[in-house]
């Protein structure tokens, strides 16, 4: 199925505390293929389902992509999976910041003490007319580093010095639930 998502992804300056009691759900994700490059194919576990998704940009704007996403069962995630040690790991937080949905991505593992927020739109008015949230430090969406794709496989210490561009600080995410 395609659908084209607009999105604007965020550096938050701390915690949100929006997520406190909020649902949240497990995601491993695991890009195809390795490589210093961007990888558009991703396979992603999130709690007890399987997908495999392709995110083409529509334009020179990361904010505007075409995504296709497909359900996978158990055993074809599994076969898939050993294709790619690209991995990152994280708990999305699904809360309200300042009034809208927003997605907040805490990453474990060999990125943690990253925290990214997202907030996805209905439509491109709605998506260039949103004001960033105080609570964010900076808007990152043009920001390839950024990438789910170009993340997987790192660790923080690997990005640390394009987050410094943006004054962002390790947040502690030890004992979060």
């Amino acid at each position: 199925m395609d659908s084209l998502e607009l999105e604007r992804t965020y550096l938050a300056k701390e915690l949100p505390k929006e997520i406190d009691g909020a649902d949240y759900v497990e995601i491993v994700d695991i890009y195809i293929p390795e490589g210093d490059g961007l990888a558009s194919l991703r396979l992603r576990k999130k709690a007890d389902k399987y997908f495999m998704t392709k995110k083409t940009v529509v334009s020179d704007d990361a904010s505007e992509q075409v995504e296709q996403t497909i359900k996978l069962s158990l055993r074809e995630y599994e076969a898939l999976s050993s294709c790619s040690k690209k991995r990152v790991e994280k708990r999305r937080y699904y809360a309200k910041i300042d009034g809208h949905d927003a997605e907040v991505d805490v990453f474990y593992g060999d990125l943690a003490g990253l925290v990214l927020v997202e907030f996805e739109f209905a439509n491109a008015r709605e998506k260039d007319e949103f004001v960033m949230p105080e609570s964010m430090l900076a808007d990152v969406t043009p920001e390839e580093f950024i990438a789910g794709g170009m993340l997987a496989g790192k660790k923080y210490e690997e990005i640390e010095g394009e987050l410094e561009r943006f004054g962002y600080k390790r947040i502690n995410v030890d004992g979060i639930k």
